[in-house]
């Protein structure tokens, strides 16, 4: 498996598509990545050279945020909007959808599984009465 920056990268898949397992690339990024470094969008990562995979590592270093820079960046933004209040900042918080989503249905993935809320009834010790009596009295 090539390794760029610090990812490992599948092999047996195209050069396009494997670029797509690094954190802020994705399809229409990996071909312009690909473009620039003069490589085959159809060779197969396994046949990458030393060479080529350098280059694809240095361009990509030098012009895009990728990786552990982007997911620092995504975390300092939504921690600046939990700072200073906003709204988006307060459904971060409560852990409910940001971009306006309903949430008196669906929304599950935010905020997690249902918790039923209803009353606990105790078990009746004595619902019923005995068998034996009911039935002397009618004879």
């Amino acid at each position: 498996m090539p390794r760029i920056i610090g990812v490992d990268i599948p092999k047996e898949k195209r050069v396009d598509i494997a670029l797509t397992y690094i954190y802020g690339i994705g399809r229409t990024l990996a071909v312009t990545v690909l473009k620039a470094a003069n490589i085959d969008l159809a060779k197969r990562a396994k046949d990458l050279t030393e060479e080529e995979v350098s280059r694809l590592a240095t361009i990509i270093q030098k012009d895009y945020r990728v990786e552990g820079d982007l997911r620092r960046d995504v975390a300092a933004n939504i921690k600046r909007l939990i700072d200073i209040g906003s709204y988006r900042g307060l459904r971060h918080r409560r852990g409910l959808p940001v971009r306006g989503q309903r949430t008196k249905t669906n929304a599950r993935t935010r905020k997690g599984p249902r918790k039923t809320v209803g009353v606990v009834r105790q078990k009746a010790t004595k619902a019923t009465a005995p068998a034996g009596a009911e039935g002397a009295k009618g004879k």
